[in-house]
Parts: C-alpha cells; structure tokens; sequence
C-alpha cells in the first residue's frame, strides 16, 4: 500500500491524498485550492490523476479546501460512493451550491472585463456547474460516526468525531495490504477539546500511519476566556467611537461560533446594544443545517436546544437573506455588528462592507479564522496600509483586529497530544504532516521526533510513501 500526497502537501489549502491499496485506489478528499486567482486556477483546473482511476473517495468535512473539487472529480468521470457523515453531506448541498454560483458570477465578471480587454486572458469557464453539483450529491452516501462500512475490496471506513466543524471526521481506513491489516489514520482537519458547540476530538486505536494536520503546528490558542475578553473590549471600544465591526467569517462553523459568542457576552451584560446582522445567504442556509443535527453538538449546547433555548438566536441579531437589506446595511452609517463571508474576504458580501467601510478609522475589522497566502484577509492580517478590493486600490484607515482563539484547528499541544495518544493506543510507528505551512510544519516535526515519533515526514506535492 502506497500513499500519494496531491494537495494540501506543504501548503494549507487543496486536500487530497490518494491511498493505493492491493485492491483499490481510495482518495481522501477533492479540495479546492485557494489563493493568488491565477494559480488557482491552474491548480484547479486539472485533477493531478485520472478521475476514472479512482474507486472510492472519502471526505472528512465540508470545508470548500477538502469538498470543493468533488464536482469536478464527477465532471472528470468519477462515477464511485463519496463516502461522509450525514451532516457533511448536508452541509455538502449547500457549500458546493454556493461554490458553483460564485464560480459563475466570477466568470462573467472577468469575461466583461476580458471583452472590454482590460484582462489580458482567454475568456473563463466556471470549474463546474449546479448540474455538476448535483450528480455529486447523488453519489454520495452518509455514514454515522463509529459505524465500520465495507468501502472497497479488501477496504473499510470507520468515522471518529474530529470535533473540528459540524460532521468533522477523523478517517479510519483498515486495509487488507496482501494479508496483513494496516489501519490508516487521516485527521482531516482536528478541532480543539473543550471548545464550545461540538464534542471533542476522539482518539483512534490501533494505527499503524496516521496522517495529521498541522495548520498550527508552530502555535499556541489562548483559553476561551480571554477570546471572550478581547472580543468584548473591541466591540466596546469600536461601538464607543461610533463605528463598525466588520467580522469575515467562514460560513461553515466560524459564522456560528461568533454568533455563540456574542451571545454568552450578551447574557453577561459585557455586549454593547447594537444589532448584530449574519449577512450571508450561505451562514443562513448553514445555521439551519447546524439546527437539524444536534447529535453532533456536545451535552451543554444539547441541553440549551432541549430548553428552546437555540445558540444562534438572541435578541437584536438578524439573519439577512435579501440583496436590499444588505445594500441597506452597507450603506448605513449607524454603528453595528456584521458578520460576512466570504472568511478569507475574496468573495461575497463582505467584500462590499469592506468597500464602504475600511476607510473609516472609526471601523473594526475583526479576523477570526485563519487566511491563506495571496488572499484579501491575509494582507488585512499583515497590516498592509492599502489593499485591492474588486480591482481597485483602496486606503486601509481602520483598525484590525485578530482574533485567533476561535480557531477550530488543534494547536501544537492538541497536535502533539493527539499524534502521543493515538501511539499510546496502537503501534503507530510513521506520522506524515498535511496541510500546513512549511513553518509551521517543521515546528510540529520537530517536536514529534523530540517526543520519540522514530518517522515523521513532510511529504511534497506527488511525494509517494510506502505503507
């Protein structure tokens, strides 16, 4: 058994891997690379294997950089199951939906501006379609947690909660590699343990390879208690001077742990009287998708659903479907929460609060989800003074403000604690590290070999490594 490592392979974005089996070629996960427009699309626009060549492809979440090519895997000619939880499947519907329109609306942006010839390129085709999306859907099938399915000859799956977003999973696959079992590990993306909303990170046992993320492999997340801390002293101090908090937020778990938040500030008496508005027709589709599964949230945020009491609802937020309510928001002057995505600010209706509010010293940008190299968010994060916002060169006069304890990935010691409990509990002898930097990477080696791990790897893009 062999894997290959064909996306998120020294970088964070783009998940997948393909597992060669005696019997079967299994890929884990088609994930969208994002970053600098142009290489993204070249990196996109071609799978790195045949689609035909593939058997069986499992996903571990609904995160557009490891689900957002499944389409185009179909497209290619892919006719196998796409194995994942029901909730990701769900969330699945609504993420590869949005991806589609965006795609569209992108294309005939650029197209205008192709024939105007102020692009110099070759017109744009989306990468699929909504007809694409939805044969997708069709092929894929929703496994519970802890549940061993037959997936392949010789293969079979079994889901652990990874307590990353709704339906996060961590990858079991035990495979008959010509007489003797191998049971292959993938964390996916690892949440954090004592976080809010979602349940812990389980531990499997008995691996023999276990594939782990390491997006901050060479960092620390601040307790929950000083991330309520900061993000009440922002919106205090932002709302006092009169101004805007501007929240870029993934709409696919980030959206509602905001809203989670801000809700535990208001019942404290630490949240200032202004309306908090969810604009974003995706978060609004999520939300829901967050309420028809309570069997993936943890006993605290069960008990408040079972009390009527929802995580996502208070007094003064509003869920913004329309374009109208919108343009009103954006154009108001009034002081106000606003939660938007696009997450990494490269896409949708954050993009036109952006527009009309970064200019405004008495705004906030509030950061709260990590940013991928080349995008919006990314330059925001470094402090850069002027920035591109749909093409033209705007001057940045507000405030931003990161927030990275709401992050939904494991830091080092998560990352460290799970590697050592997963070797506490089988043979695991061989770890190689996915999506990840290649900083934060080496940091995460570093501290695997000092605690013992005999053979950790960093694998490239193509890199192949023996099971």
């Amino acid at each position: 058994m062999e894997i290959q490592f064909l996306g998120a392979a020294q970088t964070v974005t783009g998940s997948m891997h393909l597992v060669k089996t005696p019997e079967a070629n299994v890929l884990l996960e088609c994930g969208l690379f994002q970053g600098r427009r142009r290489e993204s699309r070249e990196r996109n626009e071609s799978l790195p294997f045949r689609a035909r060549d593939v058997d069986v492809c499992v996903l571990s979440h609904a995160h557009i950089d490891h689900c957002g090519l499944l389409p185009m895997l179909v497209k290619s000619g892919f006719r196998g199951p796409i194995y994942c939880t029901p909730a990701t499947r769900d969330l699945c519907a609504a993420m590869l939906e949005d991806s589609a329109m965006i795609q569209a609306h992108d294309a005939r942006y650029l197209n205008r501006k192709i024939e105007r010839e102020e692009l110099d390129s070759e017109l744009i085709e989306p990468l699929y379609d909504l007809d694409d999306v939805v044969k997708t859907l069709g092929q894929m099938i929703g496994v519970p947690y802890h549940r061993r399915t037959p997936i392949a000859k010789g293969v079979e799956l079994t889901f652990l909660d990874a307590g990353h977003v709704l339906g996060s999973a961590v990858v079991v696959l035990d495979v008959d590699d010509v007489g003797a079992e191998r049971r292959v590990v993938f964390t996916g993306d690892l949440g954090r343990s004592h976080m809010p909303i979602l349940r812990d990170p389980e531990v499997p046992s008995g691996a023999s390879f276990l594939i782990s993320e390491s997006t901050y492999g060479d960092r620390l997340h601040g307790p929950i208690e000083r991330m309520d801390d900061e993000l009440a002293e922002t919106l205090t101090r932002t709302v006092d001077r009169g101004g805007k908090v501007i929240i870029p937020s993934f709409a696919l778990e980030r959206a509602q742990e905001v809203v989670y938040a801000l809700k535990r500030l208001k019942r404290a008496g630490r949240m200032p009287e202004v309306p908090v508005y969810v604009d974003s027709p995706l978060t609004v589709k999520v939300t829901d998708i967050f309420k028809a599964h309570p069997d993936c949230y943890d006993a605290e945020t069960r008990r408040e659903l079972a009390g009527a009491d929802s995580p996502f609802e208070f007094e003064g937020l509003t869920y913004v479907q329309s374009v109208e309510e919108s343009k009103r928001i954006t154009h108001s002057s009034d002081p106000c929460v606003v939660i938007s995505a696009s997450g990494m600010c490269e896409s949708g209706r954050v993009l036109h609060h952006l527009k009309a509010g970064i200019g405004s010293p008495d705004n906030t940008v509030m950061i709260v989800g990590w940013q991928a190299q080349h995008t919006l968010g990314r330059r925001l994060v470094e402090g850069r003074m002027r920035v591109k916002i749909f093409g033209l060169e705007r001057e940045r006069r507000c405030d931003v403000k990161v927030l990275n304890g709401f992050s939904a990935h494991a830091d080092k010691d998560d990352l460290v604690a799970f590697a050592e409990a997963v070797r506490d509990a089988g043979p695991l002898t061989r770890v190689a590290l996915v999506h990840g930097d290649p900083v934060p990477q080496r940091s995460l080696k570093e501290a695997l070999e000092e605690r013992g791990f005999p053979d950790v790897r960093v694998p490239a893009f193509r890199d192949e490594i023996r099971v």
